[in-house]
C-alpha cells in the first residue's frame, strides 16, 4: 500500500488555553506559579472562565504528540493525529486547529460527558508559565480508536508516551504497533515524561525493545528506564537494543544512536530562550522530517536542533 501519510501521530488531544495575566490573578485564584497542577473539571471551567474574564485567551491544539504533528506538518510533511476529544465546542475548536496547521484528525469524538482536555496556561510578566491540566476526555482513548488503514497508510507511526498511564491506551500502543510491523512500517515512540517511566519502566522496555524502530528521550527519561545505571552504561544498556535512539540533553545537545555510531549533535545557537516547554517536541518534528525526506541521521539531528531552537526563542510549543 502507498503511504498516504509520512508521520501519524498517537497521543494526548488537549487544548491549550494561554493568557497573560498579572502575578495578582495567580494569588487571586490559588495557581502555583511555574507548577504543573493536575485539576478537575470544574476547577478546569472555572479557571477557563476567569481566563476569559482577565484577558483574551490564546486557544491552540496540544499536547506533546500534536505539538510534534504540528512541526512536522510545517516543514512541508504530510501528517496525521489520533487522540480523543469530548462532544462540546474545545473538541471541535480542537479539530480545526489541527486542520489549520495542515493535519488530518479524524478520530471521533468521546461520547457522553467527558470534557475535551485542556490546559490553562497562565503567563505572569516575567514570562513564567503555570500551567493547570485538566485531562479529560484525553485518557478514554484505547485501541478501538486505531485504524487500521490509517496505520497501513503512514511511513511512520509516532506514539507518545503519556498515554501509557492508562492501560487501554497501552492496548492501543501495542496494536498500532503490531499493524505497523505487519506493514513494514516504522514505529517511533518518545518516552515523555522520566515521571511516566517510572511509573511502567517494564512495560515501556518491553516496548522499546519488542515494538520500536526509532526511540526520543531525554537524558532523565533514558536513566529513568535504566534505573540505577550511569548515562554512560544506559547508552550501552539501549545501543544493545539496536535501534535507532535520539537523546537530547539540554545545552549539551544530542546524541543519535545509529547501529554500532554515536553521533554527537550540538544544540543550535539561540540569543535568548524564553520557554523551553516545546523543545523536544520540535527536535522530533526536525529528527522525523528530515528523516522522511532522506536524509542521513546527522543531518536529521542538525534539523531536530535547530527546530527545537526556534521554539524556545518564543513562547508557545509550536514553531
Amino acid at each position: 500500500m502507498p503511504a498516504r501519510y509520512d508521520v501519524l501521530g498517537v497521543g494526548n488531544a488537549i487544548m491549550d488555553v494561554i493568557a497573560p495575566v498579572p502575578d495578582a490573578f495567580l494569588d487571586l485564584n490559588a495557581i502555583e506559579k511555574g507548577a504543573m497542577t493536575l485539576i478537575d473539571e470544574p476547577r478546569a471551567l472555572d479557571l477557563h472562565s476567569k481566563f476569559t474574564s482577565e484577558s483574551a485567551p490564546k486557544e491552540i491544539a496540544g499536547g506533546s504528540g500534536a505539538n510534534t504533528l504540528a512541526g512536522i506538518a510545517m516543514m512541508g510533511v504530510a501528517g496525521a493525529y489520533v487522540g480523543k476529544v469530548g462532544e462540546d465546542e474545545i473538541g471541535q475548536r480542537f479539530v480545526k486547529s489541527m486542520h489549520d496547521a495542515g493535519l488530518d484528525f479524524d478520530t471521533p469524538p468521546l461520547k457522553g460527558r467527558d470534557a475535551t482536555a485542556r490546559c490553562l496556561v497562565a503567563v505572569t510578566p516575567d514570562g513564567e508559565r503555570s500551567m493547570n491540566t485538566f485531562l479529560g476526555a484525553s485518557v478514554k482513548f484505547d485501541a478501538k480508536d486505531i485504524v487500521r488503514e490509517q496505520v497501513e497508510g503512514s511511513r511512520i507511526i509516532y506514539m507518545e508516551g503519556y498515554l501509557f498511564d492508562k492501560d487501554p491506551a497501552k492496548k492501543a500502543f501495542v496494536k498500532a504497533a503490531e499493524i505497523a510491523q505487519a506493514a513494514n512500517r516504522t514505529v517511533s515512540l518518545t518516552l515523555s515524561d522520566s515521571f511516566c517511566v517510572e511509573r511502567h519502566r517494564e512495560s515501556f522496555r518491553q516496548l522499546v525493545e519488542h515494538h520500536t524502530d526509532i526511540l526520543f528521550a531525554n537524558e532523565s527519561e533514558l536513566l529513568s528506564l535504566y534505573r540505577g545505571l550511569s548515562f554512560g552504561d544506559a547508552l550501552n544498556a539501549l545501543a544493545a537494543v539496536d535501534k535507532i535512539a535520539c537523546i537530547t540533553r539540554s545545552e549539551k545537545g544530542s546524541i543519535i544512536l545509529e547501529g554500532g555510531n554515536r553521533h554527537l549533535i550540538p544544540a543550535a545557537s539561540v540569543d535568548h530562550i524564553k520557554d523551553a516547554t516545546g523543545a523536544g517536541d520540535q527536535y522530533a518534528a526536525g529528527v522525523l522530517a528530515g528523516h522522511v525526506t532522506g536524509m542521513s541521521w546527522i543531518e536529521a539531528g542538525h534539523l531536530g536542533s535547530r527546530a527545537a531552537a526556534e521554539v524556545i526563542s518564543h513562547y508557545g510549543a509550536r514553531p
